[in-house]
């Protein structure tokens, strides 16, 4: 026999699109909440794939998080690392401020370049460097080391060009320069003139044929193959005819060169160096430079020492420096060996130069 239900009761069952509403309303909702943490974790922890995870502050409103990122900086960005010991990262120096414009770009260096008040013209192998590395030692003088040959090979340089190689020195100061070839020069003399017509000029000489010999023997040790010494310089040796083109020869003509600068310069201008003095006399000799020059007597005996060697004085060492000061190894040659005859012959020719040149400067330099 079939039961029948207690009448005024229904089925228990839910409606069907209830339940997928609601399970779509959920899955929305999840999906939403996910993106909205995802776009904040991009807009607040953005410090790149290799930057360590940090927590990030909670949400706040729009305007409040806005002020927080202008103030800190980003989410999630590491912080500067702190120097070993704990101490402060170090300050950047403050760059000095730049110069005013038109100003020297560091300090003036003291003194200035000014051409030379004095000038050793002459003559080549007399003893022309013993005397500039001598008077360099006064205190009042400063030379130019090198040879500028400005007046027999540079002149097309110009002056200004002259006076960029010379040393600095101070108002009570004076300038000196060394060319021997000078003496030599026909246009030397109007060059220098035109300079400066107030120019001391000084002239190392020696006796020409002992000079001659020394300039040969330095000539030989550069060029070992040149000629004999006899041969150079005659023309004809058995008629004694000498060769005045040889400039060996030429340059003990002391006198024929002199008339040249007499026709620009007064003998008081030109004071001579005996070469043979400056050799047995270097404190005598230089102190008469160094009144020629009008400077105070300092360099005297103290100042020298012969060296046996070389056959010539040196420069004794001075408190600024531990070494003393000697002519280089191009000084003080052995002479090469001349036949006695070949230097009587020799003296002979120059006899009557000599002669003339020691009445024209009114000084014996007694070379008979």
């Amino acid at each position: 026999m079939a039961h029948r239900a207690p009448s005024g009761r229904a089925p228990a069952a839910a409606p069907a699109p209830s339940r997928r509403l609601a399970r779509r309303v959920l899955v929305l909702f999840t999906l939403s909440l996910s993106c909205s943490y995802l776009c904040y974790s991009l807009l607040c922890c953005c410090g790149g794939p290799a930057a360590p995870r940090t927590r990030c502050p909670p949400a706040r409103s729009a305007a409040a998080a806005k002020k927080l990122l202008q103030k800190s900086r980003p989410c999630g960005r590491p912080p500067p690392a702190e120097p070993p010991g704990g101490a402060a990262p170090a300050r950047r120096p403050r760059e000095p401020p730049a110069p005013p414009a038109g100003s020297p770009p560091g300090p003036a260096r003291p003194g200035a370049k000014r051409l030379p008040q004095a000038i050793v013209v002459g003559v080549k192998k007399g003893g022309t460097r013993a005397v500039l590395e001598f008077i360099r030692v006064h205190p009042d003088v400063r030379a130019l080391g090198t040879e500028p040959h400005f007046f027999d090979r540079n002149y097309d340089r110009g002056l200004e060009w002259y006076r960029s190689l010379m040393p600095r020195t101070l108002d009570s100061q004076i300038t000196v320069e060394k060319t021997p070839s000078y003496f030599v020069t026909k246009e030397a003399p109007r060059r220098i003139f035109n300079m400066s017509r107030d120019t001391k000029l000084i002239v190392v000489v020696r006796n020409p044929v002992t000079r001659a010999i020394s300039d040969y023997t330095q000539t030989l040790s550069k060029k070992p193959d040149i000629p004999t010494f006899e041969g150079l310089s005659f023309r004809n040796r058995s008629l004694g005819l000498v060769d005045t083109s040889w400039n060996a020869i030429r340059i003990g003509m002391y006198a024929v060169h002199l008339e040249s600068w007499l026709q620009y310069f007064p003998l008081s201008q030109i004071h001579f160096v005996s070469g043979e003095k400056l050799i047995t006399d270097p404190a005598g000799e230089m102190g008469k430079v160094q009144d020629f020059l009008g400077i105070k007597r300092v360099i005297t005996d103290k100042h020298f020492y012969f060296n046996k060697t070389k056959g010539f004085p040196c420069l004794k060492k001075s408190e600024s420096s531990g070494l003393p000061r000697c002519l280089g190894k191009s000084k003080g040659r052995t002479h090469v060996q001349i036949d006695p005859e070949v230097i009587e012959q020799l003296r002979d020719f120059y006899r009557p130069y000599n002669i003339k040149f020691y009445e024209t400067v009114g000084q014996d330099f007694r070379w008979e």
